[in-house]
């Protein structure tokens, strides 16, 4: 899908399937695989490999810096598991 056209982007598909997960489950807390099949159960077509990285590093506030832009929408509790930050004071551009 080499120009395949997007109608989200894959940051706002990660924040809504930690919603709906959120809501059907009753916890906060997921493994990126939960959150992968759940975007992908909501139409997502980016590919897993995007997905996983926007969870682990792009979009986790306490991951390495390796990105140039970074959100600060997601935290690492747990080995393997993610929620959404608490705290949502921080630049988008960390």
């Amino acid at each position: 899908m080499p120009w395949a056209s997007y109608d989200k982007t894959c940051r706002r598909e990660i924040l809504d399937a930690f919603a709906a997960l959120e809501r059907r489950h009753g916890r906060e807390t997921f493994s990126p695989a939960e959150v992968i099949a759940e975007a992908r159960a909501r139409g997502s077509q980016h590919a897993e490999s995007t997905i996983r990285t926007h969870i682990v590093s792009a979009m986790c506030v306490n991951a390495p810096p390796n990105h140039a832009v970074r959100y600060p929408d997601l935290e690492r509790v747990d080995r393997g598991l993610y929620r959404r930050a608490r705290h949502h004071d921080a630049p988008a551009n960390l």
